[in-house]
């Protein structure tokens, strides 16, 4: 007999997508695994909540397990390693971290620190990113790999790192950056110099949301004419020996593994060409682009993968060494940027949900029908009394007849607003009915479905889809969202999720299903005093960094939880943006905001308006809330908690 705790595993796909991570206990709340092979050792993620707030500490908040991060590169690792065992592949496997998808401090340490083990280095794509690279302790044989537009500031401190002793690899991305390596490469020693790449434009594509960002349109890369162009004019500097990079990268997110293996061989031939021309290339950077199966199907959906990271390791490895071999040159060293599969995992956000938003008519009061009420209401309610298994269809029919006649009434004044009232929570109860009758039958037709989702709970969440989520707004990428308590509980109601935001795009209303994408999702049913969390999984790369200040809501709380064995740890809080922090941000001073309150109620002082009291009341009211949090109280919490401090 199947449990409830297997019926939620089974609803909300934690299995499909969790890749041994996530699991439930026995209390029906969400935990979280250090690594898919210790399952023994558990944070309950209520309990941490619960913590946090004793703290002070509201929702939202951001919660990282940094040692999911350092299983991620293990299991990359591992991949890697077992493949070039298999296939006696004769080079190596090494990776770098692009800081892009999350330059949280935190996140890259931790990188770091379990991939010192592996010469894993970092990428990064811009002076600033590369400027906190170069304070950054890595392996003496890890690399630090440079992409995106340069110019003579960026590869400055690209040699300034070289002369640190980091092993830098400016990559070329136009031929005019090449002009300013050549120029300050005469001003140092040999032995000072950062190594150099070429990024290479491939006639392949990847594949999903991201597959125009490859191909002969793609925004980075040199043709195959610039490429020549590239190396002829480092052999006539006597520079050639500097180049020891290929590099290409066909799209984020790559769903399909046909697509990587069709862009692999191309990859490796140029590599094997340009090997045969007597350039000491050794590296080939494969780019980023490996996926992560958001809602766990396992197919070429934008938000899943075709393959899982062994079968991407063996396929990178075999082809590239197929190639090699046919063109009888050396198996290059593989430089891998799977930034998204490393850090995705790690950090979920967590939040309450505040109330519902009523999308049908409730009535407040029982109705009551009688020989006096209009006949569209009179209508109505035999509607609602008689509506059956085997005529649902037909009154539902009516009933949206009859909704319209109701409105052009009122419209010409031949009804009142009672009437209106009375009408419209009789239509609604009819849908209600006929949408329990629909959904017991073997086949729901399209209308029903339609009335499905308009009949769909609004759940008002406290966070902001703009800054937390953000792909799912711009690009509808799915992310598994699931309550992180009450899951020994079925849930009873379907609902979609609004944000605080003042913005109609605030709404997440695309869940993960393992056949489909789901229009609602599973959820339980309110209770006026009890809080009811939610938890928006595998939101560790990109969301926070591309995270806007849209409505000025900024950064959610956030806290860092290392799991052992008597359960978890917080080791650090950081707290979220204040009211004056968001402001800052957006150039308004504080003295200012202050000096401008003060001045509006001096006027009204001045004008007899307002006492001296209320006056210096108010004033330290306005004052007091520049500390406040961002988002709303979490229900129940008394004002002082809100108060930061």
């Amino acid at each position: 007999m199947t449990t409830a705790i297997e019926q939620t595993l089974e609803t909300y796909g934690i299995e499909n997508w969790g890749a041994g991570y996530f699991g439930i206990n026995r209390k029906g709340n969400l935990v979280v695994h250090p690594s898919e092979s210790d399952q023994n050792r558990a944070a309950d993620v209520r309990e941490i909540i619960d913590d946090l707030r004793r703290r002070g500490i509201s929702t939202p908040v951001l919660l990282r397990f940094p040692q999911l991060i350092a299983g991620q590169v293990r299991k990359l690792q591992r991949a890697f390693r077992n493949s070039i065992r298999e296939y006696e592949y004769q080079g190596s496997h090494m990776c770098v971290y692009p800081m892009k998808v999350n330059q949280n401090r935190a996140v890259v340490e931790e990188y770091l620190r379990e991939g010192v083990r592996y010469d894993f280095g970092l990428e990064a794509g811009s002076k600033a990113e590369l400027y906190g690279a170069l304070a950054m302790e890595q392996s003496p044989d890890s690399l630090l790999v440079l992409n995106g537009f340069k110019d003579e500031e960026f590869i400055e401190l690209a040699f300034l790192g070289a002369r640190s002793g980091k092993r830098v690899v400016i990559v070329i991305e136009k031929l005019n950056e090449l002009d300013h390596v050549l120029k300050m490469a005469d001003r140092f020693e040999d032995g000072d110099l950062p190594m150099v790449g070429l990024r290479v434009k491939l006639y392949s594509k990847g594949s999903g949301r991201w597959e125009k960002s490859g191909g002969e349109a793609a925004k980075f890369g040199l043709t195959t004419t610039e490429i020549l162009e590239t190396i002829g004019r480092m052999q006539e500097a006597g520079r050639v020996d500097m180049l020891k990079l290929l590099h290409f990268h066909i799209g984020s997110q790559l769903t399909d593994i046909k697509r990587i293996k069709n862009a692999m061989k191309e990859a490796a031939r140029v590599y094997a060409k340009i090997v045969q021309m007597k350039v000491p290339v050794d590296l080939l950077d494969v780019g980023g682009g490996m996926a992560v199966d958001y809602d766990g199907s396992k197919t070429a959906f934008d938000s899943s993968a075709n393959y899982t990271a062994q079968e991407f390791a063996n396929d990178v490895v075999y082809t590239i060494m197929q190639v090699c071999d046919d063109e009888n040159v050396p198996h290059p060293t593989i430089i891998q940027e799977s930034g998204r599969y490393l850090s995705a995992y790690h950090a979920i956000l967590v939040t309450n949900v505040l109330s519902e938003i009523e999308t049908v008519v409730e009535d407040i009061t029982p109705i009551e029908v009688d020989d006096d009420d209009p006949q569209v209401v009179i209508e109505l309610a035999d509607l609602r009394e008689t509506i059956t298994v085997k005529n649902y269809r037909e009154f539902y029919h009516d009933a949206l007849e009859h909704r319209d006649e109701l409105f052009t009434l009122f419209n010409l004044g031949l009804i009142s607003l009672e009437d209106r009232a009375k009408g419209e929570v009789l239509f609604w109860d009819v849908c209600e009915r006929a949408d329990k009758h629909a959904q017991l039958a073997k086949y729901v037709s399209e209308e029903f479905t339609e009335l499905r989702r308009l009949l769909r709970a609004k759940y008002l969440t406290n966070f902001s889809v703009f800054r937390s989520v953000p792909d799912h707004w711009a690009l509808d990428q799915l992310f598994p969202i699931i309550p992180i308590h009450r899951l020994n509980k079925p849930p009873t109601e379907y609902a979609t999720l609004c944000d605080i935001t003042c913005d109609s795009d605030g709404v997440v209303d695309k869940f993960v299903d393992l056949h489909d994408v789901k229009q609602v999702l599973e959820l339980h049913s309110l209770n006026e005093d009890e809080p009811y969390y939610i938890a928006l999984m595998l939101v560790g790369a990109y969301q926070e960094v591309m995270g806007n200040n849209h409505n000025l809501f900024g950064a959610p709380n956030e806290a860092h939880i290392h799991i052992d064995e008597d359960g978890y740890l917080i080791k650090k809080v950081v707290k979220g943006t204040t009211v004056g922090e968001a402001l800052y941000r957006a150039r308004y001073e504080r003295g200012q905001l202050h000096e401008g309150f003060r001045r509006i109620v001096a006027q009204r002082v001045k004008r007899g308006e307002l006492s001296e009291a209320d006056a210096a009341e108010m004033i330290e009211l306005y004052e007091s809330r520049i500390n406040a949090y961002t988002y709303l109280a979490a229900n129940g919490e008394p004002e002082e908690k809100r108060r930061r401090r």
